[in-house]
């Protein structure tokens, strides 16, 4: 069972879970903690997710969630609080992670390719939902990759091998294998430094089947077509051999 503390992580399991049924364990203005939740916590470069917790007739805004000894569901200031012992009915901001898994999804589009293209390897990023309604993007997304230069058309290149992999509708599978399985598959840290921990045993693994393969915790779409399509925005330069690659994932 995959668990943070008291709280089994069903997110991690299946992502497309937007509603499901819990305990309270505790519950304080700093935080609500969960016998089970699919609150992704954030990690990665992917921000916490956002909700609601409906019981007795009440509603509790969840505006976010922090990771500690267990998972604290972060209540909107002033919103009312569960006893513990109650059971609660548990929903995610369905907008805000579907854009967060369609993000993600086209950020590790991205790795693959320009590590394929390129050889070069991710040095950090994050995503975020759009705050923009109406203009058709649904997540913006930085990567930051360690390119000693930009060769000519690299913008324009990268744009369209990114959305030839979305269109080609690849498998995205996910599973989770003992650490030194997933350390023998071959570069499946794509970021510049290891950053799983030594004393982690087990490694999820996500696989753009054919394209990218990679440790990661966060939560994607089960192919690439339902990514929609991206546009690679601005390529700028932070510092002398890297660049950062801003993206846009529009329907």
């Amino acid at each position: 069972m995959d668990a943070h503390g008291r709280t089994e992580r069903l997110e991690l399991a299946d992502q497309e879970l937007r509603e499901w049924e819990a305990t309270v364990l505790d519950a304080t203005p700093d935080g609500i903690v969960l016998n089970r939740s699919a609150f992704y916590p954030g990690g990665g470069g992917q921000p916490a997710d956002e909700g609601t917790l409906l019981w007795q007739g009440v509603e509790t805004r969840i505006a976010g969630v922090r990771k500690g000894d267990d998972l604290y569901l972060i209540p909107v200031e002033g919103e009312p609080l569960p006893a513990p012992g109650t059971v609660v009915r548990a929903a995610l901001a369905d907008d805000r992670r579907s854009a967060l898994m369609r993000t993600h999804s086209g950020l590790h589009v991205l790795c693959g390719v320009v590590f394929r293209d390129y050889g070069a390897l991710v040095t950090g990023g994050n995503m975020e939902p759009a705050k923009a309604l109406g203009t058709g993007v649904v997540g913006t997304a930085r990567m930051d990759f360690n390119l000693p230069e930009v060769p000519p058309g690299f913008k324009e290149a990268v744009e369209a091998a990114c959305n030839a992999e979305i269109a080609a509708d690849r498998r995205v599978d996910i599973r989770v294998l003992p650490r030194d399985q997933a350390f023998a598959i071959p570069d499946i840290i794509r970021t510049a430094t290891n950053l799983i921990p030594d004393d982690v045993k087990e490694v999820r693994i996500v696989d753009i089947v054919g394209l990218d393969c990679q440790a990661d915790g966060g939560t994607h779409v089960a192919s690439t077509r339902q990514i929609g399509r991206v546009r690679v925005a601005k390529i700028e330069s932070k510092g002398r051999g890297f660049r950062r690659v801003r993206l846009e994932v529009a329907d």
